[in-house]
């Protein structure tokens, strides 16, 4: 398992999520109604509405990163209420993810790493990841995909896989 390709993926489905945004915001438009009913529409009503679900994802995917490779992540305050201020939040994330290098995660096999899902106990960095960070994200970016398509936007698994990099 190399953690800069999953940090990697991470990344790219975030920008993936920013492009099931900009279809909802075109789907919202022919359909004469704002944004905003999106950013606070849930699936079922004891979970969170769909600009958490992206809070969410963003914060999973930039703590993974810096729980891999050792370094503080950028605090960013959940308080998100539009499209704009999402795309920017995830904006913001892919551009952090964007400063780290393959060798920053050089040493995440032998760190240990304090995950409050893991009752603040040391754990290992990649055990962190592999059970809490990386569900932990995806969670979150399925439920988000799934909240659009539930209003009918037009996403579908292209738009969720994104580009695929094929060999020559």
């Amino acid at each position: 398992m190399n953690p800069y390709l999953l940090v990697l993926e991470m990344k790219k489905m975030l920008q993936n999520l920013d492009g099931w945004m900009a279809k909802a915001k075109t789907h919202a438009e022919a359909k004469k109604f704002d944004t905003a009913v999106l950013v606070q529409s849930r699936l079922a009503p004891d979970m969170l509405p769909f600009n958490r679900q992206v809070q969410i994802a963003c914060d999973s995917a930039k703590f993974a990163a810096a729980r891999l490779s050792g370094k503080e992540a950028p605090a960013m305050a959940d308080t998100e209420q539009t499209f704009a201020e999402l795309h920017d939040r995830i904006a913001k994330t892919v551009s952090y993810l964007s400063t780290f290098a393959e060798a920053d995660f050089a040493s995440a096999r032998e760190r240990t790493v304090t995950v409050r899902a893991f009752g603040e106990k040391p754990v290992n960095a990649i055990t962190a990841f592999v059970e809490h960070g990386q569900p932990t994200f995806y969670f979150h970016l399925m439920t988000a995909y799934a909240i659009l398509r539930h209003h009918g936007v037009d996403v579908g698994k292209k738009d969720y896989l994104g580009a695929l990099t094929l060999p020559a």
